[in-house]
């Protein structure tokens, strides 16, 4: 079922994916999906849908902070599903969680399904950005809210340059290294520069019907928290 390059460059990766993650992020990147769930708890929403779940970290979290919720997550890579499965089962969460494969260009849902969307380090993956904000704001119900964590690139000196220098040339080196795919830890930094930047992103939010967009950096905008609502 895998349909697009990038779906089969996560199934390749897919074995050394969490480990790397936390690697290369020195663990950073578990705070940040802890702010992400903590503050899509604060609507205490009763039905989520994590889009780009990969192996599952973020729909976890949100299970443990949201015990009363309905989780599904949906990815394009069946292998990194495979692995978020065993983890969800392994957290006796499967009452909780569901994983399915599926695309965000075309959701399976009936509109106003969802109190929230998430995603967390998918939307810059996202092969017709537009498309999946709009499938987003389609399946939340009114007032409903997306939170989306994404990489960004730091602005201020000296993070911005050292940042530069840990994510273009040290960061694909030992991704390459240890993955054994060279390719996949180098589109992570280009897929970055891509993605639009805070400001550009929230308008973008806001013409496919996610208002009020809030953005909140994180690690000195290593990362940015965004937050909108469906009007």
């Amino acid at each position: 079922m895998t349909s697009s390059p990038i779906a089969a460059m996560f199934d390749r990766i897919s074995p050394k994916y969490d480990a790397l993650n936390h690697l290369l992020s020195l663990n950073i990147d578990k705070v940040w999906r802890l702010k992400t769930a903590k503050v899509v708890a604060k609507n205490h929403p009763k039905a989520i849908l994590d889009l780009a779940t990969g192996t599952a970290d973020l729909a976890i979290a949100l299970a443990k902070r949201n015990p009363q919720a309905k989780i599904i997550g949906m990815d394009i890579s069946e292998k990194m599903l495979d692995i978020g499965k065993g983890k969800v089962k392994r957290q006796n969460l499967e009452n909780q969680i569901e994983l399915n494969f599926g695309d965000a260009a075309s959701l399976p849902f009936e509109d106003d399904s969802f109190d929230a969307v998430t995603v967390a380090f998918g939307v810059r993956n996202f092969e017709d950005l537009s498309k999946g904000l709009s499938e987003i704001s389609r399946v939340l119900k009114p007032n409903g809210q997306t939170v989306i964590l994404e990489f960004s690139l730091p602005e201020r000196f000296p993070v911005k340059q050292l940042y530069n220098l840990y994510f273009k040339y040290i960061l694909p080196k030992i991704g390459g290294i240890v993955s054994k795919d060279k390719n996949a830890y180098a589109y992570l930094p280009a897929s970055v520069e891509k993605f639009p930047k805070p400001e550009s992103f929230r308008n973008l939010l806001a013409s496919n019907g996610l208002k009020n967009g809030k953005a909140k950096q994180l690690s000195w905008g290593i990362a940015t928290l965004y937050v909108a609502s469906k009007a």
